[in-house]
């Protein structure tokens, strides 16, 4: 996604929760659920940690500890001084199970990207890290892959050198003029 799509995604939220919930998914590019599932413990504002991981881990798909950043920490510490309950994603007090509709709402009728769905966010979020030059191994880090090799897999035709490096290997019209 482009940055004028995701600032149009935030801004289209029609509540608080729906807006903060839209940032924490780019900001972690974590998945909906371990999203939802996050609670202010979790949340280290000295340390600038956002733990996604479930003390019990009974989810089969990875959750990563990730930094928060600057536009993140401002979200949360504003919505943390208007907390009624222990979820950062609250409705009237009370955890939001699902939401789907609303982040929908946001993204397809209100902002118009109708080919945005959840995991869009989460793609976008990683492609950026790659296409940024943070190494794969970092950005499998940071999505709580098990493996690089998924990180890899997915993502790595993004990383700015990738494709270059092998073109040049493959110059041989430079390795002819060197002899």
């Amino acid at each position: 996604m482009k940055k004028e799509e995701i600032a149009a995604l935030i801004d289209a939220a029609a509540s608080p929760h729906i807006a903060l919930a839209i940032h924490l998914l780019f900001a972690t590019a974590g998945r909906f659920g371990a999203v939802l599932d996050l609670t202010w413990d979790r949340v280290d504002f000295q340390r600038g940690i956002i733990n996604l991981r479930l003390d019990d881990d009974k989810t089969r798909k990875g959750r990563a500890i990730v930094l928060m950043n600057a536009g993140i920490r401002a979200a949360l510490r504003t919505a943390h001084d208007a907390a009624l309950s222990d979820y950062l994603i609250e409705y009237a007090g009370g955890k939001v199970k699902n939401n789907r509709k609303g982040f929908e709402d946001a993204y397809r009728r209100r902002a118009k990207l109708d080919r945005v769905t959840l995991h869009t966010i989460r793609h976008s979020s990683a492609v950026a890290m790659v296409s940024n030059g943070v190494s794969l191994e970092k950005v499998a880090q940071h999505l709580g892959h098990s493996k690089v090799a998924i990180t890899y897999q997915a993502y790595a035709r993004f990383a700015p050198d990738c494709l270059q490096y092998a073109a040049e290997i493959l110059d041989f019209v430079q390795i002819r003029e060197a002899r």
